[in-house]
């Protein structure tokens, strides 16, 4: 603030400089829209490597092309990416917890195949979620009150049961009919939530929590009631009952519950022989001993053994001696189902209800792709991302003619308005040079300044067919390739050259010679190639207004993300100019901030010329920006460059000369 003398002396005041640092915006953010086998509809998701992808979105599919091709980009060079999933008729796989095993059992909670996104709960729909098995128990702080949740995603790898993800929550409560928010904050795999129509007793009621699972009955008596000696009873996993027999010599014989859990082990797995299940069978003991938390045996099937099923049902028969162990109140007990997990999506067990079967749905149309934009649903998902520069949809190219079109279309329109960039891709059946001038021909309308397309297809080894060729879009390869480029050289240089070498492809389409290359390229296609030496390169920069005869400014592809990145870096970095008082000071920062930005690329190579007055220009003063303007609130900037246009034809002329004789 202004300082106000009041005595003789020196006053230091500090003035600002009107230095307002612009900064480049990131030029190689890819976006992905495609169907894949999990993740949220309709929800753009930030991924920074092909490990993140999987996570997220499950990994390659055969039957999604953008999973190929965000492989690609990732190996090609590319560090960030949004991929949106859009798809139709997917379903979420759900269950509903029941609060005991008896008849009259209560909904509790309900489990969704799903995670938050944006702060929101949102269902991650797809088979994936059938695969979930969740565990429930009471051994907490306040057994009364508080029970652990374990979700596992178990699939089956080489014949065997193997589990993959696993989430653990301790201590969770749905104390006054709120579900535990840091399940819900920090699961990737589940969301809870209250099942329909139900509320919760008002005051609180403690016991309102989901049946533990793995447990044999009821909780065990107060008074331990120990099993003689050779002892007997029967348990069934399923595949028919088995006679296990306690044996406690030369040991002494357990006087607690606790004790008994090792005997009682034995005893199941040395039923192994007549049934493999049970060779891994462990048993623990859960709860206190107290009156508010009762001891109850947990057994579990299989997991340390041979064979592991997550499916695996223990059933005790009755019996006086089913009595002997304390799992029924006699006479007569009934049969104990020992349920090892509840599952999610696909049937019901135990106590738990209202499953609803997880489904992938169909492969995505046109307007799965297209989505709305009001309702910011597929490709316009993209609307919630702040910053993207490369679009990709290789599923477009799978579409008939009509819906290609109109995707294609669609996609070229929003890229505009965003200041991005997309790379089309061609249908896998175009394969020959004559296929592909037809194809171009055809698709003339949807030349546009910030397009490219390539040609021909990469193949690339498929891990999920035995590493068989696969011809995939050359989006993704290419994104990656501009990510790298964008990186070693800046985004005004052309990602094609001896250099840009493409990443994990191993074969071509069709093998272009010198003279095909020449018949595409002045019609704006560029052609993927392969040297010896030098290996599989793009061999092509041209924008899809790069044919010869459109004669277009836009004609290459480095000029045209250079025009994008100058767009939006000068349009977040003039911010602050908005409201500023529009005048002769103002117009003198402006200069002074754009320039220095301008500079700075031209320091870096990024424009034509010598010196800075042949490569760029800025000008604001009062010949831009008239009186009339400043009377409507406008004040005009005017940029100008002198781009780089890439080195296309070399043109080298050899003369032969006469030898010449010194006498």
């Amino acid at each position: 603030m202004p300082i106000t003398p009041t005595f003789p002396g020196v006053y230091i005041e500090e003035i600002p400089s009107g230095v307002h640092t612009i900064t480049g915006v990131a030029t190689s953010i890819a976006a992905f829209v495609d169907g894949f086998t999990r993740g949220p509809l309709d929800t753009a998701v930030q991924l920074f490597s092909a490990a993140g992808f999987e996570r997220e979105f499950g990994g390659l599919n055969t039957l999604s092309e953008a999973s190929y091709g965000i492989q690609q980009f990732f190996l090609n060079g590319g560090s960030e990416a949004w991929v949106v999933r859009v798809g139709k008729g997917a379903a979420g796989a759900q269950v509903t917890l029941q609060d005991k095993t008896s008849t009259g059992a209560s909904s509790v909670v309900t489990v969704t195949a799903g995670r938050q996104v944006d702060g929101g709960s949102v269902q991650d729909p797809g088979d994936w979620g059938n695969h979930l098995f969740v565990e429930i128990d009471y051994d907490t702080s306040d057994p009364s009150e508080l029970f652990n949740l374990r979700v596992s995603e178990i699939t089956v790898v080489a014949g065997k049961p193997v589990v993959g993800r696993s989430e653990t929550f301790r201590n969770v409560t749905l104390r006054n009919g709120v579900t535990n928010s840091v399940v819900n904050a920090a699961s990737q795999l589940v969301q809870l939530s209250l099942p329909a129509g139900v509320t919760f007793p008002n005051p609180f009621v403690k016991t309102f929590r989901p049946a533990p699972t793995g447990t044999l009955g009821s909780a065990l008596p107060t008074a331990p009631s120990m099993p003689a000696d050779g002892a007997t009873f029967k348990v069934d996993p399923g595949t028919g009952a088995v006679t296990a027999t306690i044996t406690y010599a030369p040991a002494p014989a357990p006087t607690d519950y606790p004790g008994l859990r090792p005997f009682l082990e034995a005893a199941i797995r040395a039923a192994a022989p007549t049934d493999p299940l049970l060779a891994g069978a462990s048993v623990k003991i859960i709860g206190k001993g107290t009156a508010a938390a009762p001891y109850q045996y947990l057994v579990l099937a299989g997991r340390g053994g041979p064979i592991f099923s997550p499916d695996t049902i223990l059933t005790f028969a009755t019996g006086a001696t089913a009595n002997a162990l304390g799992l029924t109140a006699s006479p007569a007990p009934p049969a104990v189902a020992n349920v090892q997990f509840y599952t999610v999506g696909s049937g019901t067990r135990g106590a738990q209800t209202g499953a609803v079967t997880g489904a992938d749905g169909s492969q995505p149309d046109a307007p799965a792709l297209l989505g709305n934009q009001a309702a910011k649903t597929g490709l316009f998902a993209l609307e919630k991302v702040d910053l993207f520069n490369i679009l990709c949809i290789p599923r477009a190219a799978a579409l008939g003619v009509t819906d290609f079109g109109a995707v294609v279309a669609a996609a070229e329109a929003y890229v505009v308005s965003r200041r991005a960039f997309m790379i089309v891709d061609i249908p896998t059946t175009v394969t020959t040079l004559p296929q592909m001038q037809t194809w171009m021909s055809q698709n003339d309308t949807l030349r546009s300044k910030n397009a490219a397309v390539y040609f021909p297809a990469p193949q690339i080894p498929d891990p999920l067919n035995g590493f068989i060729l696969r011809s995939v879009g050359a989006s993704g390869t290419m994104a990656g390739l501009y990510a790298a480029t964008d990186a070693a050289r800046g985004v005004w240089k052309a990602p094609a050259g001896v250099d840009a070498t493409l990443g994990n492809v191993q074969a071509l389409g069709t093998v272009l010679t010198d003279a095909e290359n020449g018949a595409i390229n002045p019609l704006g296609i560029n052609a993927l190639r392969r040297f010896p030496v030098y290996g599989f390169v793009s061999w092509g920069a041209r924008t899809l207004q790069g044919a010869d005869v459109a004669a277009s400014e836009w004609k290459y592809v480095p000029v045209r993300r250079l025009a994008l990145y100058l767009e939006e870096s000068l349009y977040r970095g003039t911010k602050w100019v908005v409201f500023e008082p529009n005048d002769a000071p103002l117009w003198g920062q402006i200069r002074l901030n754009v320039g220095a930005f301008m500079h700075d690329l031209f320091r870096q190579g990024a424009f034509q010329g010598a010196s800075p007055r042949e490569a760029y220009f800025v000008k604001c003063d009062g010949e831009t920006t008239t009186q009339t303007d400043i009377d409507h609130g406008i004040v005009n900037v005017l940029v100008g460059f002198a781009p780089l246009k890439p080195a296309e034809f070399v043109i080298i002329q050899i003369q032969q000369i006469a030898g010449q004789i010194q006498t």
